[in-house]
């Protein structure tokens, strides 16, 4: 008698463990939820565009057959999918949440395809004993503090500033192809000779209208933070050097931000593809369990204040890349033909 009323207190305790789990899990997801739906009625670019309660009505009905918090996660999909929000998602624990991109492969070159499986780190060095080159490459990372910024910048930066200073070259060609996004302030940092005490780029709200801009001014990234992001500069600028800037059909976001940081500077052409179309702004929301959300708040412009859904080169070559060498490659030849005329 004793050991059956073991076994069914034993049974009792089990059930009421997972009634407990079941129901933190469901309160997990509420507070999860809860707090993506706060924030995009807030802050979404498009937040005019939706019936929020709707929504939500909608994404909790088809949560309640979650089995638990993490297979919950599914869910972000469904509903960037009919908000449009392609350009956000939710990440945690390492994986990434929302709405998908189809590439089609066969629009880029067998090179083009073996230099991205290798993950191309930066680059910066010498062509033909005239031309700098540097590849920027995505540049991702979770610490946006201004010391790891300039931590990660000032040794790009240094790397070009040495080409600048120990060469005497007749034009800089800088290559996103395999830009496919990240934080823009260490790119645009390391390209701070290239481009100056200027505007470079800013923030459209929904209704076109310019609602903040991003300066560099004597090496300091400012966007009106207290604390920015900065490089220590070296040497004088070369803000007037003809430069060529390189895109593909994967330079996207803060790959199409660094293009769109030459947009209206001087000497300066656009050659290679069409980039892929990830120009809106977005913030970091900081989401219950560690998680975060980019979220697109606004769209990206040039420092004129010129929004380009898709950045359209001046110069339109396709899968003529040469990675195993570069002066082959067609992109850097009609670069090469840019500096060389008058």
């Amino acid at each position: 008698m004793k050991k059956a009323l073991g076994l069914i207190c034993l049974l009792c305790f089990m059930l009421n463990v997972n009634a407990q789990k079941l129901k933190t899990s469901q309160d997990s997801t509420k507070v999860f939820y809860d707090k993506i739906f706060k924030s995009l009625e807030v802050a979404y670019l498009h937040k005019k565009d939706f019936d929020w309660k709707k929504l939500k009505a909608e994404t909790f009905e088809n949560l309640n057959s979650a089995k638990d918090f993490k297979s919950s996660l599914k869910e972000v999909k469904v509903l960037f999918d009919k908000i449009g929000a392609d350009h956000s998602k939710v990440t945690y624990q390492g994986k990434n949440y929302g709405s998908t991109v189809d590439i089609s492969w066969e629009n880029f070159s067998k090179q083009w395809m073996t230099k991205f499986a290798a993950k191309p780190q930066f680059e910066a060095k010498v062509l033909d004993d005239k031309y700098g080159y540097i590849l920027m490459p995505s540049i991702s990372f979770d610490d946006f503090s201004s010391e790891n910024v300039h931590k990660i910048a000032q040794p790009l930066y240094d790397k070009i500033a040495e080409l600048k200073t120990n060469n005497n070259l007749k034009g800089w060609i800088v290559d996103l192809r395999f830009n496919t996004g990240g934080n823009s302030a260490p790119m645009l940092l390391a390209l701070y000779d290239l481009l100056g005490d200027n505007v470079v780029w800013g923030t459209l709200d929904g209704n076109k209208k310019l609602i903040n801009s991003t300066k560099l001014n004597k090496g300091v990234y400012d966007q009106g933070e207290k604390k920015p992001s900065y490089i220590k500069p070296k040497g004088e600028l070369i803000d007037k050097s003809k430069v060529a800037v390189i895109t593909g059909g994967l330079t996207a976001s803060s790959g199409e931000v660094t293009a769109l940081a030459f947009k209206g500077r001087i000497n300066a052409v656009f050659i290679g593809e069409k980039t892929m179309g990830k120009t809106t702004s977005n913030m970091v929301v900081t989401l219950p369990f560690d998680a975060i959300m980019p979220l697109s708040i606004g769209y990206d412009c040039d420092r004129n204040g010129n929004f380009y859904k898709q950045i359209i080169p001046d110069v339109v070559i396709s899968k003529q890349d040469n990675f195993d060498d570069l002066l082959q490659d067609k992109n850097i030849q009609e670069a090469i033909q840019f500096f060389t005329k008058k």
